[in-house]
């Protein structure tokens, strides 16, 4: 299995799509988190525009569906993106993020909209809850895989590890975590405010297998997503070195843009820049 160039240009037209979709999503909101919302939005793509996760927009409870569990819930507007485009419920509803009433809220609630497997919010919990999830499975003897994606500032929190030592000890060989590694979390750059390299060795010791990525690359996504499902006898983290803020260039790298949205002035650069870049992509598949 692989994807063929023309697969991957048309991915990256969604991805660009996706991260349209949240710039308008914050701006109706007013408020919510940008950067990481725009760094994962590749991740998102792979994970519910491929044949790399087993899904049904039609029947969102599908018992042999994977499990997505978004740990790093603030980045949710993403997700809503990427099921609002694969038709899990209407479009016109992403606009009312953060609203009363929606089912589109600051972080993702479950039972609320469909396809969210879980609520989050509380950083550091996600992981256990995916691990319930994988051993269960493993327990009934079905197939279904969990992918937990995590903020690497989430790290720091100690549940996390406690985690880590359970998966690997049970040999949770149905389990992904795919760390969002780009570096900032709310107050600074996580090597400033909490170290955590050398991240790699250290979930090798909790007998995780480590695959290390560039969390923007389509390709190295969806195949390492297939390799993780490959693995016997140990769970698996994908490292995913991303760029926060990715494709607006005053937001990139700034953590600054971690945990709030752009004016309407900023909106407009955002999304003027963001078409651009997609209409490239675009010129590049006719």
């Amino acid at each position: 299995m692989h994807l063929t160039d023309k697969q991957i240009k048309q991915l990256e037209d969604i991805a660009y799509q996706l991260r349209q979709d949240v710039i308008e999503m914050l701006l109706a909101a007013k408020s919510g988190h940008s950067a990481g919302a725009l760094g994962m939005a590749d991740v998102f793509t792979v994970l519910y525009f491929t044949d790399a996760v087993k899904s049904d927009p039609q029947n969102p409870q599908w018992p042999e569906r994977d499990r997505i569990v978004l740990s790093n819930g603030h980045i949710c507007p993403i997700q809503y993106a990427a099921l609002a485009r694969r038709e899990y419920f209407p479009l016109e509803q992403i606009k009312t993020l953060r609203k009363f009433g929606s089912g589109l809220q600051g972080h993702p609630h479950r039972g609320k909209l469909p396809g969210i497997e879980t609520s989050s919010g509380p950083l550091g919990s996600g992981l256990s809850q995916a691990c319930g999830m994988a051993y269960g499975f493993k327990m009934n003897k079905t197939k279904q895989q969990v992918i937990c994606l995590m903020g690497d500032g989430e790290l720091d929190c100690g549940q996390v590890w406690e985690a880590l030592m359970w998966a690997g000890k049970n040999k949770l060989d149905n389990l992904t975590a795919i760390i969002d590694r780009n570096n900032i979390q709310i107050d600074g750059f996580t090597e400033d405010v909490m170290p955590l390299e050398p991240l790699r060795e250290k979930f090798e010791a909790f007998n995780w297998h480590v695959i290390e990525i560039d969390g923007n690359n389509i390709n190295e996504i969806y195949n390492a997503i297939l390799e993780a499902k490959a693995i016997f006898e140990k769970p698996v983290c994908i490292i995913a070195h991303t760029i926060p803020g990715k494709g607006v260039d005053f937001m990139e790298f700034d953590f600054a843009w971690h945990g709030k949205p752009p004016k309407p002035e900023e909106g407009e650069i955002a999304l003027r820049q963001l078409r651009t870049l997609q209409g490239k992509i675009r010129s590049e598949l006719d």
